[in-house]
C-alpha cells in the first residue's frame, strides 16, 4: 500500500545486516529448500528492489513481492487493457451476499494446496483473520475490522472471531458489524493473503524471516534468501491456477537506484521501475535508446497538500480558498512531473470507481487569494511553514514551486524536511501544519480514500488535518453501509463536493502516470492496476535469447 512513503537507504543496508542475524548465517550464507537455483538462466526473471522491511504479508503496507507471488487471496483485482479492474474469484470460487449485507458466504476452491502440501480449510481462512487482528505487528487490521466481533478480539476481550462461521472445510461465513460495501474489495489486498495455519505457528517468530516460513498457494514458491544479496522464487508446479509464464524469479538486493539503473543498461535486470529512479527517469522516458522498452499505466492515486484547521490561520476557510487558488497546478504538474499525469479536483482520482468527472475545476485565480486574503484580515500575508519528506526529490521541487506561488499572494512559506519517521510521528500527533503527500489506492473504492482522510475525528487528526464537521465525518461513515451503487456514488460525490471545493480542507494537486523499462526478452508484464511498484509475474514469458 504505497502512501508516497521515502525509502531510507541506509535503513536497507541495516535491514540487510538484521536479515542475516535473524538467519544465523554468515555472509553469502543460503536460507533455503532444495539447493540454489541457477538463476542466471535465461527463462528466470531478473528483478532488482531495495531490502524490503517485512515480507510477511500481515506486516507491510510498502512491500508486496513476496505476498502478491508466493500468496493468494480470497479474490483478486484483475487488471484490464484499458487500465480499469473487475473484483474476480480467487481462492474463493464462489460468494453469496445475505440481502441485508451483514452476512459474505464463501465458497472455497477446491483441490488447492499449500506449497507444504497441505490442503487450503476453512481454518486457515479462520487463522489468517484472526492473526490479522492479534499480532501485535500486524499493519492491516483494517482489513477485517469490520467483522462482528473483531474489536473485541483485538482488544482480548474474546478468544475467538464471533462472526466467523465454519460449515466446513470448504464452506465459510463471515458476518459484519453493519453492512460494508468495500468489504470485498479489502480482501483482495495484500494485507489480506491467506497463510498456512500449521507453517505459521511451526515457524513461530521466525515467520516472514526466512523463505521456509513462507508457505503459500501462489504461482511461485520463496526457495532461497541471501541476507543483503538476493531473492529466489521458483515457479510452483502444483499451483492450481494458470501455471507461470517464467521459471522462476531472482530478485537482487541492491540498495541504491543509481546501482539498479546500471544493472538495467548492462542487461542484468528484466523490469526497471521509473518511479523511484527521480531524475534519472527522464534519461529513459525522454530519451530515444528505450523508446519502445517503455511501459506506463495511470496510477490511481492523488499527490494533495494536507492543510491542518488547528492552526490560526488555516482555521479560516477564506484563507484555505486562498491557498487553492493561489497555485497554478498544471504548471506544477508540468515542472515537477513533466506533464505526465492529470490535474485533480477533488479526493477521488481518475481510475478509482466513485471518480467524478464533473466535479467543478479548482482555477488557478491569484487574484481572488489575494483579495480573500484581504477579507480574512491577512492583506500583509503571514507566515506558514509546509513540511516534506527529506531526500525525496519530487516533494522538494513541489515545495519549491509551491512556496514561489503563495509567496506571491502574501504567504510567506518556511520549508522543513522531515525524516520519514519523525513525519509520520508529528503527522499522527495533528502538529503538521501543511504538507505535501501522496496516497495511492489500496483497493478499488471510494472509502479507501475519503475515510482515511475524514471518516472520523481522530482519522483526520493522525492526518494533521483536525477537520472540524463532525456531521460531515459522520455522512463519510453512514455511506460506508449503503448498498445501492448509485446512492453511494452520488453520496460520495456530494462529500467530496463539500470537503473540498466548499470547506477547502485540503488541496488535491494531480495524478501520474506510471513508468517502467522492460528488456526486449519480456512478454506479458502487466502493470497493476493502482499503480503498486510490486506487481504478480505470473503472466511474464520470457523470450528466449
Amino acid at each position: 500500500m504505497r502512501k508516497g512513503a521515502l525509502v531510507l537507504l541506509a535503513a536497507a543496508t541495516v535491514l540487510g545486516v538484521l536479515f542475516y542475524v535473524w538467519s544465523g548465517e554468515s555472509s553469502g550464507g543460503v536460507m533455503g529448500r532444495g539447493g540454489a537455483a541457477d538463476t542466471s538462466a535465461s527463462n528466470y526473471l531478473q528483478l532488482a528492489m531495495f531490502e524490503p522491511g517485512s515480507v510477511d504479508p500481515q506486516c507491510t503496507d510498502d512491500d508486496y513481492a513476496i505476498a502478491l507471488n508466493v500468496f493468494d487471496r480470497l479474490v483478486e483485482l484483475r487488471t484490464n487493457p484499458d487500465g480499469t479492474c473487475d473484483l474476480v474469484p480467487s481462492l474463493a470460487e464462489s460468494w453469496e451476499v445475505s440481502d441485508d449485507g451483514y452476512v459474505y458466504t464463501f465458497h472455497l476452491r477446491e483441490g488447492v494446496t499449500f506449497s507444504n502440501g497441505e490442503p487450503l480449510t476453512a481454518s486457515d481462512v479462520e487463522f489468517t483473520f484472526t492473526r490479522l487482528l492479534t499480532y501485535p505487528e500486524s499493519c492491516n487490521q483494517n482489513v477485517v475490522s469490520g467483522i462482528f466481533g473483531a474489536e473485541a478480539l483485538a482488544s482480548g476481550r474474546l478468544s475467538v472471531l464471533a462472526g466467523f462461521h465454519r460449515h466446513n472445510d470448504r464452506e465459510f461465513a463471515v458476518t459484519l458489524s453493519k453492512p460494508y460495501a468495500a468489504f470485498l474489495q479489502w480482501l483482495a489486498t495484500p494485507g489480506a493473503s491467506i497463510l498456512n495455519e500449521e507453517a505459521v505457528r511451526r515457524a513461530g517468530a521466525l515467520f516472514g524471516r526466512t523463505c521456509d516460513s513462507m508457505v503459500g498457494t501462489g504461482p511461485f514458491i520463496f526457495t532461497e534468501w541471501r541476507g543483503g544479496q538476493e531473492m529466489v522464487l521458483r515457479a510452483n508446479p502444483n499451483y492450481w491456477g494458470e501455471p507461470p509464464g517464467c521459471d522462476g524469479i531472482s530478485i537482487r538486493i541492491v540498495a541504491d537506484t543509481e546501482s539498479q539503473r546500471l544493472l538495467f543498461e548492462r542487461g542484468a535486470l528484466d523490469i526497471l521501475d521509473l518511479d523511484i529512479m527521480g531524475g534519472d527517469a527522464e534519461f529513459f522516458i525522454r530519451g530515444d535508446i528505450y523508446r519502445n522498452a517503455l511501459r506506463q499505466r495511470r496510477r490511481v492515486g492523488i499527490t494533495y497538500i494536507a492543510l491542518n484547521e488547528s492552526v490560526k490561520p488555516l482555521d479560516d476557510v477564506r484563507v484555505r480558498k486562498a491557498l487553492q487558488l493561489a497555485l497554478d497546478r498544471d504548471a506544477l504538474l508540468t515542472a515537477v512531473a513533466g506533464g505526465r499525469g492529470q490535474v485533480e479536483n477533488g479526493i477521488f482520482p481518475s481510475g478509482l470507481d466513485g471518480y467524478n468527472p464533473n466535479l467543478a475545476a479548482i482555477p488557478y485565480d491569484p487574484e481572488t487569494a489575494r483579495e480573500l486574503l484581504r477579507e480574512a484580515g491577512f492583506a500583509d500575508g503571514f507566515d506558514l511553514e509546509f513540511t516534506i519528506l527529506e531526500n525525496a526529490q519530487q516533494y522538494a521541487e513541489l515545495a519549491k514551486i509551491v512556496a514561489s506561488m503563495w509567496e506571491k499572494v502574501g504567504v510567506r512559506v518556511t520549508v522543513t524536511q522531515l525524516s520519514e519517521e519523525s513525519f509520520v510521528s508529528q503527522r499522527r500527533s495533528g502538529k503538521l501544519a501543511c504538507y505535501a503527500n501522496r496516497w495511492s489506492a489500496d483497493c478499488n473504492d471510494p472509502d479507501n480514500f475519503i475515510y482515511t482522510f475524514f471518516g472520523t475525528a481522530q482519522n483526520s487528526y493522525e492526518r494533521s488535518l483536525c477537520y472540524p464537521e463532525e456531521a460531515v465525518m459522520e455522512r463519510v461513515r453512514n455511506a460506508r453501509t449503503i448498498e445501492d451503487e448509485n446512492r453511494r456514488m452520488q453520496t460520495y460525490h456530494a462529500l467530496e463536493q463539500r470537503i473540498v471545493q466548499k470547506d477547502a480542507a485540503w488541496i488535491p494537486l494531480y495524478s501520474l502516470r506510471h513508468y517502467f523499462v522492460v528488456s526486449d526478452r519480456v512478454e506479458g508484464f502487466e502493470i497493476s492496476w493502482n499503480g503498486w511498484s510490486d506487481t504478480c509475474y505470473r503472466s511474464v514469458r520470457l523470450r528466449e535469447d
